[in-house]
């Protein structure tokens, strides 16, 4: 089992077409956590997949060519995963606090993007709220920062 983790931790910090810049793992752990919201109700919608591209291009700044490098990263680290304990606690390492209230507006961008919150995303959010240390409060002023945008 630990050859397992530090064979995919050693993924995780190689270097590959998406870039070598030191955030590269921290992209991979947020896009990670955009993809599990948009799985979450087993029903990938097309909006929610052009939030996250979107999300990605714009958040770090990324070429189309390295979005989907990116997401096939996340994707990949999504299968090999057992749970978000390894992403969450990276965010929560390299990120302040408001830095990760916009990554959980972000997510709930993700939610909103098709029109309908099912219960597996609101579990699934309440989850990740969770690890990433978020108060109720902040929690709440993201979901409806996410939903007045959505409803523009």
């Amino acid at each position: 089992m630990l050859n397992k983790l530090n064979e995919f931790l050693a993924t995780m910090f190689i270097p590959d077409s998406v870039g070598t810049r030191p955030e590269n793992t921290l992209q991979v752990a947020i896009a990670v956590l955009l993809i599990e919201v948009m799985q979450s109700d087993a029903e990938c919608a097309f909006e929610e997949q052009a939030a996250i591209l979107n999300i990605l291009k714009d958040r770090f700044h990324l070429s189309d060519e390295e979005v989907v490098q990116l997401t096939e990263r996340a994707q990949q680290a999504s299968r090999e995963a057992n749970d978000f304990h390894q992403f969450t606690t990276l965010i929560n390492h390299e990120l302040a606090l408001p830095e990760k209230i916009q990554i959980v507006e972000y997510l709930w961008q993700v939610v909103y993007a098709d029109g309908k919150v099912s219960a597996h995303e609101n579990h699934i959010m309440r989850k990740l709220v969770d690890l990433l240390h978020i108060s109720l409060g902040d929690n709440v002023a993201a979901k409806e920062r996410a939903r007045s945008a959505a409803l523009k």
